[in-house]
């Protein structure tokens, strides 16, 4: 027994330590892509990096807490909102808000703050209610973003918004080029995997699965597992609105179709198709979402259906998503 043991634990770290080496080289090819690749697959990679970020904040929420939201738009249509608003603002924060140093505290503040109120309400519900509530509040901010036209420009939106700059006088930097926005996002996305990573093994992740396998029990352990609920629903949705604001610098406007349903069925897509309950797999589920209609409408017309077919092939061969069928082909287990 002992002998068995010992080769586990061998082959246990083998594993991790392929894994790690081959987030190394994939991060190794990140970092030289921009000097290598056209304008244009830079600027997928881009939104693809974005909506990674937007689909692990989410599967922090269904994935970890079973929670599933269907109204997540919200956050990051609030957080291209905040950050579009403060930048066509001038008079405000001293013409300082595209410093990153100024308006992402108070898109992540404001976002945060919208989560609270969204999740007390919410969060007092389960299964379908909660799913049909958290649609409901998502559909009201996208009405009032298209109605508040003198705030959020109505059905057209907040255009011109600066590209950001960090730091303070002259020692600041400004994201002018494409490749500069890329590494911003880049760390942005480094940074956010790291932390969820890091939350998600903690004993706070490790209580949300309790809560996600079974909150009765939980509960009856002495778990006021409202609050843990509440706090996941928070930090996903500050998550999210830093995805929000990433887009929205990025393509300089803010439109109301970031908070309508469809942006949150399509984050949820993503989330189902990479693997709920990973960290890996919504990365991969937006790498797929995002670029393969990109591929597919080069070639046909009818990219539609090809986009549906490689769905239902997904579900059918890969039912845990990419994240789960790729765990399943490298370690035989989850470890996450």
């Amino acid at each position: 027994m002992t002998i068995i043991a010992v080769l586990a634990t061998f082959q246990k770290h083998q594993a991790r330590a392929g894994q790690w080496v081959l987030a190394l080289l994939l991060l190794f090819g990140a970092l030289i892509f921009p000097f290598i690749a056209p304008s244009y697959y830079l600027s997928l990679a881009i939104e693809v990096l974005i909506f990674a970020i937007f689909a692990m904040s989410l599967d922090l929420l269904l994935g970890y807490a079973g929670l599933p939201s269907f109204g997540h738009a919200a956050f990051f249509g609030l957080g291209a909102y905040l950050v579009a608003y403060l930048s066509s603002r001038s008079e405000l924060a001293w013409g300082l808000t595209d410093n990153l140093l100024i308006s992402a505290p108070i898109v992540i503040t404001g976002t945060a703050a919208m989560a609270l109120v969204m999740g007390w309400l919410a969060l007092r519900t389960s299964g379908i209610y909660f799913l049909m509530i958290t649609l409901a509040l998502a559909q009201m901010l996208y009405s009032l973003a298209i109605r508040w036209s003198q705030v959020t420009g109505g059905s057209d939106g907040l255009s011109g918004i600066p590209r950001p700059t960090i730091g303070l006088g002259p020692l600041g930097y400004s994201f002018d080029s494409r490749e500069s926005f890329y590494f911003m996002v880049l760390a942005t996305f480094v940074l956010s995997w790291w932390l969820l990573r890091r939350l998600v093994n903690s004993p706070f992740g490790l209580t949300l699965q309790g809560i996600r396998e079974n909150e009765q029990r939980m509960h009856a352990l002495g778990y006021n597992t409202f609050r843990f609920k509440l706090a996941a629903f928070v930090l996903a949705g500050s998550l999210a609105g830093v995805a929000g604001m990433l887009l929205a610098l990025f393509f300089r406007y803010a439109t109301p179709d970031n908070l309508y349903w469809t942006m949150s069925g399509q984050v949820l897509i993503m989330t189902i198709i990479g693997g709920a309950g990973t960290i890996t797999g919504p990365v991969l589920g937006a790498g797929l979402v995002r670029l393969l209609p990109n591929l597919a409408s080069s070639y046909t017309d009818r990219w539609q259906l090809l986009l549906g077919v490689v769905f239902i092939g997904v579900v059918l061969i890969a039912p845990r998503g990419l994240g789960g069928l790729w765990r399943d082909l490298t370690t035989g287990k989850g470890d996450e």
